[in-house]
């Protein structure tokens, strides 16, 4: 209960500010995120990353001697509430740059908003991994879904597993994550082995379940969001306690494993987009570690580990000097650039910054093993 608690005052603490030096001396970032809804875990540690960070670079004076102050909106994890929040960022506290908040279907909501396409801003660092076009004015720190599907696959066909299931939720949040699942599947020519439509036909869902665990396939991969894939999971344990299942890194671990329970999360695998958070076996993860201890009262993982990296990104890719109307807020260095053992933005022409994928495996401690 203390955890909570702790966790949801952190969350109402990270609503507030970071107080500036004086009016006018200040970079003003805004974001609406999840930090109440169905992905809270996830906005608020990725918000507590990014937060670190910015403290960190405060304390030494900001930016040439201009301090970050960090607004954040609870959107609780709603696309309408997100644009709302995002025209009070921009039209009423007059944010200079704005990062994203969790799902494509967020994300989609925001650059489609009237508020934001007048801004001319860019919506930087979204927790979402859909393919967008070059122009569509946003700038992604993670990896797409497409190269995290790739890498689920090429881990499994390490095994020599041959055959999969998928169990998929169909929706605005799911719908490029399947497709790009379905492609890897026509370029690999893996087998299906059985589908599990995550439908409101509970009957429906059972039986496809039963039918699948009975065709044994390689490892499953789901395609949906966190309450739907616990529900299924937890069916499905009953069944094939023993087979693989895969998820995303944007699945909300601790619902996960609230809703199908500690046993049926084992044997359980997620793609991950940053290194291990709890070591320190290169100087970002260090970093990470340390500034955590020193600035934050809670538990590291990977989404502030993520928030910590973008944050750090970030810095890297401002335009020198105060921003005048009409100019780019980004300017990615040839080549990339390294941040603290790991390089990001080596890909031309590409609204993805890092190219780093990882799996893990959930233990019975109900952590991630790398």
């Amino acid at each position: 209960m203390k955890r909570i608690l702790r966790k949801y005052l952190t969350g109402f603490a990270l609503c507030l500010p970071l107080l500036a030096h004086a009016a006018g001396d200040e970079i003003v970032v805004g974001q609406a995120i999840d930090l109440s809804g169905p992905n809270a875990d996830l906005g608020r540690d990725y918000v507590a990353g990014i937060k670190t960070y910015f403290d960190v670079l405060n304390t030494k004076g900001g930016i040439n001697g201009r301090r970050i102050q960090y607004l954040v909106r609870d959107d609780h994890g709603q696309a309408d509430l997100s644009v709302k929040a995002v025209a009070e960022l921009i039209g009423q506290a007059h944010v200079s740059y704005l990062f994203g908040g969790v799902s494509d279907e967020v994300t989609r909501a925001v650059l489609n908003s009237a508020d934001f396409k007048r801004s001319g801003l860019t919506l930087y660092g979204p927790l979402a991994g859909a393919d967008y076009q070059k122009n569509d004015r946003v700038l992604f720190w993670r990896p797409s879904y497409q190269q995290e599907i790739r890498h689920i696959f090429s881990h499994f066909d390490k095994l020599g597993i041959k055959d999969i299931g998928v169990v998929y939720q169909e929706s605005a949040a799911t719908a490029d994550a399947y497709q790009r699942l379905l492609e890897q599947m026509k370029e690999t020519g893996i087998k299906l082995s059985g589908t599990v439509h995550l439908t409101s036909d509970q009957k429906q869902i059972s039986r496809e379940t039963a039918a699948l665990a009975a065709a044994k396939p390689g490892f499953v991969i789901m395609v949906a969001d966190t309450v739907s894939a616990g529900v299924f999971l937890k069916e499905f344990r009953r069944l094939a306690p023993q087979t693989f299942v895969a998820g995303s890194s944007l699945t909300n671990l601790t619902t996960l494993r609230e809703l199908a329970g500690g046993k049926a999360v084992e044997w359980t695998v997620f793609s991950q987009v940053v290194p291990n958070p709890g070591i320190g076996s290169s100087p970002i993860q260090l970093e990470h570690l340390n500034m955590m201890r020193k600035y934050r009262d809670e538990p590291v993982s990977a989404l502030t580990l993520e928030g910590f990296a973008a944050a750090k990104s970030w810095i890297r890719l401002l335009q020198p000097g105060k921003r005048i109307a009409g100019q780019s807020e980004y300017t990615i260095p040839g080549g990339g650039f390294d941040i603290g053992g790991y390089m990001v933005g080596e890909t031309a022409n590409s609204n993805h910054l890092s190219n780093y994928v990882d799996i893990a495996l959930f233990n019975k401690a109900s952590g991630l093993t790398y």
